[in-house]
């Protein structure tokens, strides 16, 4: 033998386990193969809103709606609120099928469908009085939403002595004092002057910063869908049925002059205009439904 000493045996390597893979949470609402047809008597076919949408959108999602006017946007969004009822297909909230309006959805129009005979206080309240709910318990909450929508020192006010920016703070309130899970807002600032809506996008991001309710929003603006949204969901022109689902990705606050904020408009814009343009071919044939 040689007297050399046989090598020392190698201890075994020891790697790291891979990390658990978290379960995803379960998405808030859920579309499953939807399909919207109104029958109209003098057409003998029925005209098609809605074509076989899939989607799902997460617990504190800002998921923004955008396509061609008349695309089927609205129909949609009150499908979600249990407004209309689906052809074929579903909506669940928390595993439950939507079959009809619910305190579970808080519903903001373009109008502002305030009751002008009621002070601010008395319209963020009206809900809770329809549920009959304490006075003094709709007081606190009605208290709480005047200053969480900045209409301090307004509570006694009628809508005819406020802005339509501040009218459309009340709507907001409205919605929330029933604590949905879902915020669903139809083109809610659709009707304000340029300054003011801009003004309203940032008041709404701090509301929903602090509450994190989950908000379906319908717009036509690009514009605004990137500077609010976590997701666009682009509609194509009627019936509507998805085309592209973008991640808008930039942190909040955004700056709408950044080439990142330019770079994602233009890639929904460009999306856009082509279902524009389709709807247009569509209405220049012959028997078009308008």
């Amino acid at each position: 033998m040689s007297g050399t000493k046989p090598p020392a045996p190698q201890a075994p390597q020891v790697t790291d386990p891979l990390p658990a893979r978290l379960p995803q949470p379960a998405p808030l609402i859920v579309a499953s193969h939807l399909n919207k047809t109104f029958e109209r008597i003098a057409q003998e076919h029925g005209t098609d809103a809605v074509r076989d949408i899939d989607l799902t959108i997460q617990e504190g999602e800002f998921v923004c709606l955008v396509g061609p006017s008349g695309c089927g946007k609205t129909t949609l969004l009150r499908i979600i609120a249990g407004l209309e009822r689906p052809t074929s297909g579903e909506v669940t909230l928390r595993g439950k099928a939507i079959h009809g309006p619910g305190a579970d959805r808080g519903m903001i129009f373009q109008s502002f469908a305030l009751f002008p005979w009621r002070t601010v206080r008395r319209n963020i309240e009206f809900g809770l009085e329809v549920r009959r709910v304490p006075r003094a318990e709709r007081h606190r909450i009605s208290g709480e939403l005047i200053d969480l929508v900045g209409l301090q020192g307004f509570a006694a006010a009628h809508p005819r002595e406020l802005s339509g920016g501040m009218q459309q703070r009340v709507g907001l309130a409205r919605a929330l004092a029933n604590d949905p899970a879902v915020l669903l807002m139809d083109e809610p600032f659709g009707s304000l002057d340029a300054q003011t809506r801009n003004l309203m996008q940032t008041e709404l991001l701090k509301i929903w910063e602090r509450t994190r309710k989950t908000v379906v929003f319908v717009t036509h603006s690009v514009d605004e869908s990137v500077f609010l949204a976590d997701r666009i969901v682009l509609l194509t022109a009627r019936p509507a049925s998805i085309k592209s689902i973008v991640e808008v990705g930039i942190p909040r606050p955004r700056d709408r002059a950044s080439p990142e904020f330019a770079a994602i408009r233009q890639r929904v814009l460009r999306d856009l205009t082509e279902e524009v343009l389709r709807g247009m071919a569509q209405q220049d044939r012959p028997g078009a439904v308008e």
